[in-house]
Order: C-alpha cells, then structure tokens, then sequence
C-alpha cells in the first residue's frame, strides 16, 4: 500500500508507548497496533485528529506517501 502511516516513529520520537497512546486517545490497544503495522485499509478522520491531538503533530507526519 503506498500510504504509510508513521505511527511507530511519532511514538519513539515523543517516547510514549502505545499502552499511554492507548488510553490518551480512547482507541484500543488492538486497533493502534492494526494502524501500527500498517494493516489498516482506512482511518477516520476522528482518529487521526485525536492522534495528532495526543502526539502534539500534523497529519503529515503519521502519515507518508510512496509509490
């Protein structure tokens, strides 16, 4: 999939585990893996808000393009 979402990264760089991710945002452990792995075929925009929210960042940097 040429969407990545740079989930992994954001978390390292703020040093925060997915656990704490986990209960800041309000979304399972399971579905932050999913998007995590990349494993995700969407997100919605409520999610990705939140995320950005948490992790103090813009949209583009959880989320890359490639070809």
């Amino acid at each position: 999939m040429p969407i990545i979402i740079n989930l992994d990264v954001m978390l390292a760089r703020r040093k925060m585990s997915l656990t704490e991710l986990s209960e800041k945002v309000g979304i399972t452990m399971s579905n932050l893996s999913i998007l995590k792995t990349g494993k995700a075929k969407a997100i919605r925009l409520e999610t990705l808000e939140a995320l950005c929210r948490v992790l103090n960042c813009q949209p583009g940097d959880l989320l890359d393009y490639r070809e």
